[in-house]
């Protein structure tokens, strides 16, 4: 796994403020395994992404803004910051994008087309499960660090990961210590 890439989904203050209507109770737990992460990847093979609310409004994203009128504000509103531990995790900025899942162009652009990917940040049952079907359908070896990951809830999180795993062996679901001692 020394060629995998650590892909730190979406370490922002709207998933970790528990004042957040998107905020996870599971974030503050997830934050000591990706920091151990991000120490045995170094910053030159972690990439951090960042979803923003971005402008289409088109099909679903109507409603779906209509919904969650909160999170409709301009991609520089501060709640899209990432959290301050997560600021350097990455030499190479951050990936932002207006969709749930975080494979596309931007990631392949950097990691190649059938990379492997080790995957933490939140959430588990949104944009990391997104993230994770697509890659593995793209032929990306797809590892999750569940203790790194944070769901919307416990059961949320438990949920994405047992469907996650249903995909193996495109797909692996493993612990943080498991990762770094496959490195």
């Amino acid at each position: 796994m020394s060629d995998a890439w650590l892909v730190v989904i979406d370490p922002q203050r709207i998933f970790a403020d528990s004042g957040s209507e998107w905020g996870s109770p599971m974030f503050d737990a997830a934050l000591g395994p990706i920091k151990s992460l991000r120490s045995g990847f170094g910053a030159d093979r972690t990439i951090v992404t960042r979803w923003l609310p971005g402008t289409d409004r088109d099909g679903s994203w109507g409603p779906y803004f209509e919904r969650w009128s909160f999170a409709d504000k301009p991609d520089t509103d501060p709640l899209f910051d990432l959290v301050s531990p997560a600021n350097g995790w990455s030499s190479r900025g951050t990936v932002d994008v207006s969709t749930f899942g975080k494979w596309g162009p931007g990631l392949t652009r950097l990691t190649g087309e059938a990379p492997t990917l080790v995957l933490a940040g939140a959430a588990t049952d949104c944009c990391v499960i997104s993230t994770a079907l697509p890659a593995a359908d793209a032929g990306a070896t797809v590892v999750v660090a569940a203790d790194a990951c944070a769901g919307s809830s416990e059961d949320n999180h438990a949920a994405a990961l047992q469907v996650m795993g249903l995909y193996a062996p495109q797909i692996e679901v493993v612990s943080s210590a498991e990762v770094l001692a496959a490195r």
